[in-house]
């Protein structure tokens, strides 16, 4: 009976393996994702119990992928190797956007920059602050000649504390054309407050002191974003 037992489960995932290979997510249930997602890291046991479990406490894959490590572990058989699994495609995901919004300028690809910055610190709990920097083709500039990669600041649920100066002067070492801000309201609300535009004011008038463009502000949440350039604010 064990053997046949094992057998069972083993086979259900090959199912849903080739269900997904065929149709892709359209060819699942929700609980079926999560599920097979489980199998990665629980590979010796039916993980449909947990997969139901994780959605009806936290409602959805998203939610899934939002609560934090404390209340995933709150969940019996989730440990750390499935936490660093949820990590890591949230990070896969952040850098796919980026890789493909180094394929365009900026003018063309602004939406897959949003993109990156919502999966970046859109969910973050703190409001936080990045700079991204454009060559003079207005591309992303490449990460080969930064590895620095994006420039942050990070403050508390009200504030990022942000420095004009700072920005500049690292636009200046990188020899950056222009560059774009971008912060999220951990709120969810889009509005920009006034403290967000006389910051954006006051950066772009040290941007343009030293030859350099202000190309966008943008402001993200955990599903949406505001273009200061296309709300005609900048």
């Amino acid at each position: 009976m064990k053997y046949n037992s094992e057998k069972h489960y083993l086979g259900h995932r090959e199912r849903l393996r080739k269900r997904l290979m065929q149709f892709g997510s359209e060819g699942l249930q929700e609980y079926e994702i999560v599920e097979f997602l489980l199998t990665y890291v629980i590979p010796q046991k039916d993980v449909k119990p947990i997969a139901k479990e994780l959605l009806n406490r936290f409602g959805s894959i998203k939610g899934i992928f939002d609560a934090s490590e404390e209340e995933l572990k709150s969940v019996k058989y989730i440990k750390d190797r499935f936490i660093a699994l949820i990590q890591l495609i949230k990070e896969i995901n952040a850098i796919y956007s980026k890789q493909k919004a180094l394929e365009q300028p900026a003018f063309e690809s602004i939406g897959m920059i949003a993109k990156y910055c919502i999966e970046k610190i859109g969910h973050k709990m703190e409001e936080e602050f990045l700079v991204i920097y454009l060559d003079s083709g207005l591309r992303l500039q490449s990460e080969k000649d930064f590895p620095a990669k994006e420039f942050y600041f990070s403050g508390t649920i009200d504030k990022a504390v942000v420095y004009p100066r700072a920005i500049i002067e690292e636009a200046l070492k990188r020899k950056s054309y222009a560059f774009i801000i971008v912060h999220n309201h951990p709120n969810g609300k889009l509005e920009p407050s006034e403290y967000d535009k006389n910051l954006t004011k006051a950066i772009d008038i040290a941007a343009k002191s030293v030859g350099i463009i202000l190309y966008d502000h943008l402001i993200v949440t955990a599903n949406s974003y505001l273009s200061f350039k296309k709300e005609r604010l900048l």
